[in-house]
């Protein structure tokens, strides 16, 4: 008998790599195996692939059935790979003409009753297709719309095991299944729409003028942020509307998030779109929660789906103390590494950290405090969460306090979100442009060394005695420098004077 064989896709986090599968239908008593290190879900196949082709007309062989997934030292995982191995199975038996899927990537999880399964990750799995130049790919009906975002592939969809069998040239005999729910008919310029008025507009914001100064600067720069003050003030509302006057996503930004939300399973909810995400995780959230875990291999976490857009933590507080000490590696080195018994898996997580707070457990410490009921050391325990390494991170501190009065409806709303916008766009391109040599795209990309070089020397006194004074750290007068270059983009000026320098160190010790 021959051998049948085709392509899979495996994913260890986002990073595909491909795989080939070969059938062999030999002698002996009638068994089926799958080898190449299948992990449970994948071993379970078994029995979707063959009762799937015995709804196809296929007669199942009364023989020995081997299927090999090279390379066998990578481990494989998931339901992905069903239809690849049907495939390969049914070349082998001569359904279909032999290697007539050597050259193309099969996808999508089997039913019993031979109906095709959509699948997660396809994204970044077609992605990887086209950089090894492999153009034919089958998928699942309901991905469609998914793989059609990848252009330079000839891809097939198919509903059932019996269509693929009917495509390659054999014969089957099947009854399609009720076609699938419908995704919806948004064009991905309206899913973008749509995000943006979610997030909500800045002039319904009322007041807080100087929190509003200060996301545009973070914005601008790519600068974490933290915001202290009393219930009801708007620090949730500030921080939903942050990615609503951040620079629009480029295509390479936009095709990592997609493939993201695809290994999530949440595309369809998206689309391809340039907002920037906007995660926030409750502060019950778990460690694996929030930075990613699981058994095996690492599955993404909110870090990681805040992947070129905002991290929201919300009573930052009462996040645990572990979860939060797990924010610092990421905050640096922007991806983060999940060691676990099958291997370890990177996934990228540079995201803009925004975090809100009360400035005790009662919420009301502020101004003379005549309304706070805490005890001294009730307000110590409740901001030790908030450790130095983890503030020492954070750019920007400020205060939101509460508004005093409600204008009526003829005053001044304020500043749209879109005219925010615009300026941060322009601060944004003149970083960029500064820094094309470099490959740096934002001000908080740049790297100490660069910063010393590069910032004038009346700026550098101020920076220096913060230091001598311990009003700053090392890593501290770095990031109070980042500051004072992206005020001075925002300000159209070259580079930051003393006066920036003094603001950008204001707001990066703020005390609270």
């Amino acid at each position: 008998m021959p051998i049948g064989s085709t392509l899979s896709v495996g994913l260890i986090g986002l990073k595909a790599f491909i795989i080939q599968l070969q059938a062999f239908v030999s002698p002996g008593l009638p068994y089926f195996s799958i080898i190449g290190l299948p992990d449970t879900s994948l071993s379970e196949a078994r029995e979707r692939v063959k009762s799937a082709c015995q709804a196809s007309g296929f007669t199942w062989p009364s023989v020995r059935v081997t299927v090999n997934m090279s390379p066998a030292s990578l481990p494989k995982r998931g339901s992905s790979h069903d239809l690849a191995i049907a495939a390969s199975v049914l070349s082998a038996a001569g359904a279909i003409p032999p290697d007539c899927l050597a050259e193309t990537i099969v996808l999508g999880e089997v039913n019993l009753d031979g109906s095709v399964l959509p699948i997660h990750g396809l994204l970044p799995i077609l992605l990887r297709a086209r950089e090894r130049d492999i153009r034919n790919v089958i998928v699942p009906y309901a991905n469609q719309d998914e793989a059609e975002m990848i252009d330079g592939l000839h891809v097939v969809a198919v509903r059932h095991v019996g269509e693929l069998i009917e495509l390659m040239g054999g014969n089957a005999k099947y009854t399609l299944p009720d076609g699938p729910p419908s995704q919806g008919d948004s064009s991905a310029a309206d899913i973008a729409m749509q995000a943006a008025v979610k997030a909500g507009d800045m002039r319904e914001v009322l007041g807080q003028e100087n929190a509003k100064r200060a996301l545009e600067v973070a914005a601008a720069g790519g600068h974490h942020i933290l915001m202290t003050g009393p219930p009801g003030t708007g620090k949730t509302m500030l921080a939903s509307r942050l990615p609503g006057i951040m620079c629009p996503l480029n295509e390479a930004e936009q095709l990592e998030v997609a493939s993201i939300r695809s290994l999530c399973g949440t595309l369809p909810q998206y689309g391809i779109s340039d907002v920037p995400p906007f995660e926030a995780p409750h502060h019950t959230s778990s460690t694996a929660a929030l930075v990613g875990g699981g058994a095996g291999l690492a599955a993404p976490g909110a870090i990681t789906r805040a992947h070129r857009g905002v991290l929201f933590m919300d009573e930052a507080p009462e996040f645990s103390a572990r979860t939060l000490q797990t924010l610092r590696e990421p905050l640096e080195s922007g991806y983060v590494a999940l060691s676990r018994a099958k291997g370890t898996t990177y996934y990228p997580a540079r995201f803009q950290l925004v975090m809100a707070s009360n400035p005790c457990p009662c919420g009301y410490s502020f101004g003379k405090g005549e309304l706070c009921t805490c005890r001294e050391k009730d307000r110590m325990r409740y901001f030790a969460r908030l450790s130095g390494p983890i503030l020492d991170r954070i750019d920007i501190q400020i205060q939101v306090p509460p508004v005093s009065r409600i204008a009526n409806g003829n005053a001044d709303p304020g500043e749209a979100s879109e005219t925010i916008r615009a300026r941060v766009i322009q601060a944004r391109a003149a970083a960029s442009e500064r820094f094309r040599r470099n490959g740096w795209s934002c001000n908080a990309q740049a790297s100490g060394s660069w910063l010393h070089h590069n910032t004038s020397q009346h700026a550098m006194t101020l920076v220096n005695h913060a230091l001598s004074t311990q009003r700053l750290t090392l890593r501290g007068a770095d990031r109070a420098m980042r500051l004072a270059w992206t005020l001075s983009d925002l300000a159209g000026a070259t580079s930051p004077d003393a006066d920036m320098m003094s603001q950008a160190i204001a707001m990066k010790t703020r005390e609270f």
